[in-house]
């Protein structure tokens, strides 16, 4: 029991000596660990040293170690709020730390520039409309005016579902066809959304990605009226000095059609070694044209009474272009330092 209190007394000079060293939480725990440590504290090797006291002298020798654990459980606490005390005065005086202000979320950058381009065709007056991503192969191809040996329905371009006719929808068109059936002319919509193909990922391609396509069905629509709206929304998506060109193509939905063009934003046609434009200085952007006679006697609209054009992009490379982007892979890495820039647009 004798040796016990002395042990205690020469612990108890001890914490005194350690206490006055203690200057942060990293010595704070230093000297808990020697104090209070399981294996070996020393409270805990005094509580050891009890097996060998006879039985009259345990129950003294255990209030005389409890009040000593308490002690240093009482100057530990002490340090701690003093430390913790010192840091607020610290930081609270310290006016020459810079401000830390929390990163707020935002849209993710594709969804931004589908909303750019919503607005700009909503001031000439399009309606928007959504329809489902899974598809028939009748509002995906046949009602398009696809012909079954035509390549896109092969298993190499489309992702179907089952051995029917099932399908991922390959493009919004399938919502033209949708509004068609159920609205007469005059139509003047935009269809956004996610669309899905097999492509291998590259700096300009994606096997899902997002598409707007556009249509309007009227009386007396002409290929000048497709002109003009197509080069009026370029110009204002990007810049009044920007280049835009028509190509004569083929749609099976569509005809005459034609493929547009726009000058390569990513390197204003100046680089030969460009890996947007390859060298040429001049980028697809869009797919556009007069619809079909035919697509529009599939949806029970009388082309010799109207006639109508459709237009389709690539959300993902339209905004690729607008900020100069120079690889479609960046918007599905999850990088927050490429997403944030778009935040403070």
């Amino acid at each position: 029991m004798r040796e016990i209190k002395n042990q205690i007394d020469a612990y108890r000079k001890e914490l005194e000596k350690a206490t006055a060293r203690i200057k942060d939480a990293e010595s704070l725990q230093e000297l808990h660990t020697l104090f209070l440590g399981r294996k070996k504290g020393y409270v805990t090797l005094l509580m050891n040293a009890m097996k060998f006291l006879p039985p009259e002298e345990k129950r003294d020798a255990g209030q005389i170690i409890n009040l000593f654990k308490k002690d240093v459980q009482d100057v530990l606490d002490g340090r701690q709020k003093s430390i913790q005390k010192s840091r607020i005065i610290s930081f609270a005086a310290d006016l020459t730390l810079p401000g830390r202000s929390p990163y707020w979320g935002a849209p993710h950058p594709l969804r931004l520039f589908q909303n750019r381009i919503e607005s700009i065709f909503q001031k000439m007056g399009f309606s928007i409309e959504e329809g489902p991503e899974i598809e028939t192969d009748f509002y995906n191809f046949e009602a398009l005016n696809f012909p079954p040996e035509h390549p896109a329905r092969d298993d190499w371009d489309t992702l179907y579902l089952d051995k029917d006719d099932w399908l991922l929808r390959t493009h919004t068109s399938p919502v033209q066809i949708r509004v068609m059936e159920k609205r007469k002319p005059p139509i003047r919509i935009i269809c956004p959304g996610k669309v899905f193909r097999k492509e291998a990922p590259d700096p300009t391609h994606s096997p899902m990605f997002y598409q707007v396509e556009g249509l309007i069905v009227d009386h007396g629509i002409t290929f000048a009226h497709l002109k003009g709206t197509i080069d009026f929304f370029l110009r204002t998506f990007f810049h009044e000095k920007i280049k835009v060109r028509f190509r004569p193509s083929f749609f099976p939905f569509t005809e005459p059609s034609a493929e547009v063009d726009i000058s390569c934003t990513v390197c204003n046609q100046k680089d030969d070694n460009c890996r947007v434009c390859g060298g040429s200085g001049w980028v697809e952007i869009l797919g556009a044209g007069m619809v079909d006679p035919q697509v529009l006697k599939n949806v029970n609209i009388d082309p010799e009474k109207y006639s109508g054009f459709a237009f389709g992009m690539g959300i993902d490379r339209t905004g690729m272009f607008q900020y100069q982007i120079p690889d479609l892979r960046y918007f599905f890495d999850n990088d927050l330092r490429f997403i944030r820039k778009f935040s403070r647009q």
